[in-house]
């Protein structure tokens, strides 16, 4: 029996560790975000243009939207896990109101074009999932991954005129993707 107890504790300890660890990667000054990510994206400066395929194959490109609509671009680490699920279908319940703020909606990760089309079609999410399969869109974008392994979840807010507007870095507050972008659009107007 105590032989369980220590191995409890000691897996108790570990996730406390991680929990902490996570927390203090996903809360981190201005300062300590400017050490990790590439200077090439700033609040204010032109959004890194991209052409990745969405789940059905067809190639979207940034450059579609300047002048046409906003974009609300979420970075995001995997199809199907638990907060990548709940921050999808988050916008997707929130969907008609960007379309209402005048913006569009796009997800992008590694997984490929057959993921994306499950995941999608699994939840009814009505936006593009992009493939980055080598990554260099986020890396263009300054995504780095948290704690060394898990791909980072930031969200940006991209006028009319290709100019980032916004960036949010979280990998819990799920729902606060989509409520701080959502405000932004609203004072975009």
């Amino acid at each position: 029996m105590d032989y369980v107890k220590t191995i409890m504790n000691q897996r108790y300890k570990i996730f406390f560790l991680f929990i902490l660890i996570l927390n203090y990667s996903c809360n981190r000054t201005e300062k300590d975000r400017n050490m990790t990510t590439s200077m090439s994206v700033e609040k204010g400066k032109a959004a890194p243009l991209f052409s990745l395929p969405d789940q059905n194959g067809k190639q979207v490109s940034l450059a579609d939207f300047k002048n046409k609509s906003n974009v609300v671009l979420f970075f995001y680490p995997k199809d199907e896990s638990f907060g990548c699920t709940k921050e999808a279908c988050g916008f997707r319940d929130s969907y008609e109101d960007f379309r209402d703020a005048g913006a569009e909606v796009i997800g992008i990760s590694a997984d490929n074009e057959s993921s994306h089309r499950a995941f999608a079609a699994h939840h009814k999410l009505p936006f593009h999932l992009l493939t980055d399969k080598d990554r260099k869109v986020a890396e263009a974008y300054g995504i780095h991954n948290t704690l060394g392994f898990l791909p980072g979840r930031v969200t940006f807010v991209i006028d009319k005129s290709g100019i980032i507007r916004m960036e949010y870095s979280s990998q819990v507050n799920f729902q606060k993707h989509i409520e701080r972008s959502l405000e932004l659009l609203k004072n975009l107007k």
